[in-house]
């Protein structure tokens, strides 16, 4: 048995080319086609969970051939508009949609919920809305979601909202998705180890680039990267077979996918692009 992780968008929220910039990167980025393009991130394990869902969901399904009507679990970092884009679930049903899953759980922060609620209230319909359940879930939480085991930890992102990190563990395979934090606590740490997390997959923000962040920060570069991986492998995280992976980049850090890897290959690690997909 296997854990399929495909990353759909890897790129900051701002995406790549970046909407409103006028750049030498990014004007390269428009004029070399879409192999270059990084969207607004989201990751699918299997086919049917989902973490995160930015504007370009609608694009991700077909662009990569997924089948939202068939996804049942949501889960939510935080409720910045790059990582959760809530209109979109006005359109779950009625003549909209027919629907292979009945209902969809979304499992995120209170700030999420609130979101969610104020982006539908005004075209939400009744016929709609029993299709989608909410769960609010705190940092420091371990629950179950469609089939899979997932442990919820602080990330180092915002003082506004209870940001969250995910493990999610199936059939003895697990992926620990590290996006849009800075550094991983202490009790981070101690608490997925203590609940038994063993990622055979890491995805690391890594929205700097090769630049150097500042680890009590909102996003991570390469050396961050390696310092937090560094601790993970410490605590029995993560051991020598495990992928990690370098994704969520900004365009400020020119992030072709040539540059990417070849940062990615200095310290042992895979760089993700939109469409990139791997099993452990």
């Amino acid at each position: 048995m296997y854990m399929k992780i495909t990353f759909l968008g890897t790129g900051a929220a701002e995406g790549v080319p970046a909407m409103f910039c006028n750049c030498i990167f990014c004007n390269m980025v428009r004029k070399s086609g879409m192999s270059e393009v990084r969207t607004r991130s989201q990751v699918m394990i299997d086919d049917g969970l989902l973490i995160d869902f930015p504007p370009e969901a609608y694009y991700h399904s077909f662009a990569f051939g997924v089948d939202l009507s068939a996804v049942n679990t949501l889960l939510v970092t935080h409720s910045h508009m790059d990582h959760f884009y809530a209109h979109d679930f006005i359109l779950r049903g009625y003549k909209y949609a027919q629907l292979e899953m009945d209902v969809l759980d979304i499992y995120g922060n209170a700030e999420v919920k609130k979101v969610f609620g104020e982006c539908t209230a005004r075209e939400m319909k009744p016929e709609v809305s029993p299709h989608i359940r909410y769960t609010e879930v705190l940092p420091f939480s371990t629950f179950n979601a469609g089939g899979y085991k997932v442990i919820a930890v602080p990330a180092e992102h915002t003082k506004t909202e209870d940001a969250l990190l995910y493990y999610v563990e199936k059939g003895g395979k697990g992926y620990l998705h590290l996006h849009d934090t800075g550094n991983l606590g202490d009790g981070a740490i101690e608490y997925l180890a203590a609940n038994g997390a063993k990622a055979g997959a890491v995805a690391y923000d890594c929205t700097f680039g090769c630049g150097a962040g500042n680890l009590s920060a909102r996003h991570m570069g390469m050396p961050d990267v390696v310092i937090v991986r560094d601790k993970l492998m410490q605590a029995g995280i993560i051991d020598a077979d495990t992928r990690n992976i370098i994704t969520h980049f900004s365009h400020n850090c020119h992030p072709s996918r040539e540059n990417m890897q070849k940062l990615a290959e200095s310290e042992g690690m895979t760089a993700a692009y939109d469409g990139f997909t791997i099993y452990i």
